[in-house]
């Protein structure tokens, strides 16, 4: 999945991206659209952020996202999961705190790719080290 981060033109949806600027959902939106990468913001109760369109759920987009980063509660974030497999999602990255044991052995049983040990920020920092 590093890859997909890689090609700058690859489609991220995250979701629980905030309007609030204390939140890491706020942090990694402006963060990643700043290095250049094509962020889409997923919140159930925003319309607009940072001059972005903010959609209630990844399923109104109308391209597959070809990562979907989680900055929410694992509750949260393995309902989503759960939701997003079924239709045929395939790569999903947790941030630290969204990710669970649970989340990752669902994923594995479903052979999806994911990442739940890094943070995207610090990773696209790094890309060139990998």
């Amino acid at each position: 999945m590093i890859e997909l981060l890689k090609d700058k033109n690859n489609t991220i949806a995250l979701i629980g991206a905030s309007s609030n600027k204390n939140k890491f959902g706020y942090k990694i939106l402006v963060d990643l659209d700043s290095k250049g990468h094509v962020v889409i913001p997923i919140n159930n109760k925003e319309t607009q952020i940072e001059g972005k369109k903010v959609f209630k759920t990844v399923n109104e987009i109308s391209d597959c996202p070809s990562i979907i980063n989680f900055v929410v509660p694992p509750n949260i974030g393995f309902t989503i999961t759960k939701e997003l497999v079924e239709k045929g999602y395939d790569n999903f990255w947790y941030q630290p705190g969204a990710e669970s044991v649970e989340i990752s052995k669902y994923l594995d049983s479903r052979n999806k790719n994911y990442i739940d040990d890094k943070c995207i920020m610090v990773v696209s920092n790094l890309i060139d080290n990998y």
